[in-house]
């Protein structure tokens, strides 16, 4: 790891006692700001640009395994090299986020068991899990572990208006979706599956036998379409129900305020089963859980489904058939490992045929405009007005589907985007810092300190074309000259080629 990220024990400590000893939040968010600046997160005093007609390789990777660069990162990554940086990737634990930490793990609600999170009041817990959420992405150094964080976010999509979801979700995001996000799939959806927040929001809770009627089918359903085989993966309305009847007697022990799951022994239909084809015994007990994963994740179309859904949102939006088999093959020949298929996907020529050809979702798309400009935010609520605005407000996609990979639904709230590019530039987005002139100058040739094509180079890894050479041009022939930097900076964000990735 660069020695320049290196937090010491000793350093985090003398930033916690002066954090300790200010008298306001403001105060305190100025002393972590000053602190995080001094150790790695100014932006450098000279950049580099990629440069060619076509994106950069390294350009590329970094846009789509990370949330976007950070200045700097393009030098560090050509210095170090694809494969090792990736390789330190996807060794997560081993990479010191000691000053992530400092911005982004300041929410008590987010800590707390489910049943002490009650005494917070529901807005200061949607708040905190936002903005945790939006800190981690902007600030941390292990950006491929966000970015899968963010995927499993939706694959198991929990929306925290339904119920008491809200006050479960932060352990879910601590506890199953954080844990695993780098390990393997089917520990990931064993964890799910007993998740408190998943069994409220598809009804798991309410899951037991009854001489009046069958189980509740709600979770086995999403558990099959959603979560693991794909809605045409062959299972039947039987499977169906019989993961259903599997599933039973799963409760919340709310004694004592701790919202935990519990297997009741008198409430679970312990009758034998037949799951796609593969008999389930009478007697099993809770067991029936373990062998309902093991029966899916086993699936063919368990392996197609992860694989399609990895590389569409990592490589196109039409994913390319040869690399779904390839991740596929990976996934069942690894029992669902999830850093394997990373790899595969990231060494693949169809991943380095399909450069900018993704748009960004608004949360990527603030994420990186953010990194991109090494703005100095602790994510407040007028930061989070943009990303609602825009219409993906963290946690809050009603359907178990999760928010929408494909663009199409993302179109209507471009004006938002042209409106955020504005205001962060010119420091308009409420305590949110963005020094232009430090990243002008340190982009800047000597004889020209406001060079468009070089800032056109610097935002999108590639050099401008003719045709944005001459758009920028005149937008700044329009304009006073104290408005250039700002103005021309807002334009490039707002542009369609930094809107893809």
């Amino acid at each position: 790891m660069d020695p320049e990220y290196k937090i010491t024990r000793r350093s985090l400590l003398g930033a916690a006692a002066a954090v300790a000893g200010a008298s306001a939040l403001t105060g305190c968010e100025s002393v972590i700001t000053s602190f995080t600046q001094d150790n790695g997160l100014a932006i450098p005093e000279r950049l580099s640009v990629a440069h060619g007609a076509a994106i950069d390789p390294i350009f590329h990777l970094l846009s789509r395994a990370t949330y976007g660069l950070w200045p700097g990162d393009l030098e560090r990554v050509q210095k170090q090299g694809k494969e090792a940086w990736l390789k330190e990737q996807l060794d997560f634990e081993s990479i010191d986020d000691g000053i992530c930490n400092l911005r982004a793990r300041r929410f008590e609600s987010l800590v707390l068991d489910p049943g002490l999170a009650f005494e917070f009041k529901r807005e200061v817990v949607r708040q905190d899990i936002i903005r945790h959420a939006l800190l981690q992405a902007v600030y941390s150094k292990r950006q491929l572990f966000e970015r899968m964080v963010g995927f499993w976010s939706d694959h198991l999509n929990i929306s925290i208006d339904k119920g008491d979801c809200i006050y479960l979700k932060p352990v879910d995001d601590r506890t199953v979706i954080r844990q695993h996000a780098l390990g393997k799939f089917p520990k990931l959806l064993r964890e799910s599956a007993l998740s408190p927040a998943m069994l409220v929001y598809l009804d798991g809770a309410e899951n037991k036998k009854s001489s009046r009627g069958g189980a509740n089918e709600n979770y086995a359903r999403e558990l099959l379409e959603l979560h693991t085989m794909g809605v045409d993966g062959g299972y039947t309305q039987a499977d169906v129900t019989n993961v259903a009847r599997c599933l039973t007697g799963y409760q919340l022990n709310k004694r004592a305020s701790r919202e935990q799951v519990q297997f009741v022994s008198e409430l679970h239909d312990d009758g034998d089963k037949l799951v796609l084809g593969k008999k389930i015994p009478a007697g099993g007990g809770a067991k029936d859980l373990d062998s309902v994963i093991e029966i899916v994740c086993s699936h063919p179309s368990t392996a197609c489904y992860i694989a399609k859904k990895l590389v569409r949102h990592f490589v196109a939006d039409e994913p390319p058939v040869s690399l779904v088999k390839a991740v596929a093959a990976d996934f069942t020949r690894t029992g669902g490992d999830i850093k394997s298929m990373l790899q595969t996907i990231f060494a693949s020529k169809e991943f380095d045929q399909h450069a900018g050809a993704k748009v960004k979702r608004p949360f990527h798309f603030i994420v990186s405009s953010l990194r991109a400009t090494g703005a100095d935010t602790f994510a407040h609520e007028e930061l989070i007005e943009y990303l609602t605005k825009m219409g993906q407000g963290l946690f809050q996609y009603p359907t178990p589907d999760g928010y929408p990979e494909e663009p199409a639904p993302w179109l209507g709230t471009l004006l938002w985007r042209w409106n955020f590019a504005f205001a962060l530039t010119t420091n308009q987005v409420p305590q949110v810092d963005v020094s232009v002139t430090t990243l002008v100058n340190a982009l800047a040739k000597k004889d020209d300190l406001m060079h468009p094509g070089l800032l056109m180079s610097y935002f999108v890894g590639r050099d401008a074309t003719k045709s944005e050479l001459k758009t920028l041009d005149k937008f700044l022939s329009t304009l006073p000259a104290e408005a250039k930097a700002s103005s021309l900076l807002a334009m490039i964000i707002s542009s369609p080629s930094f809107m893809r990735y």
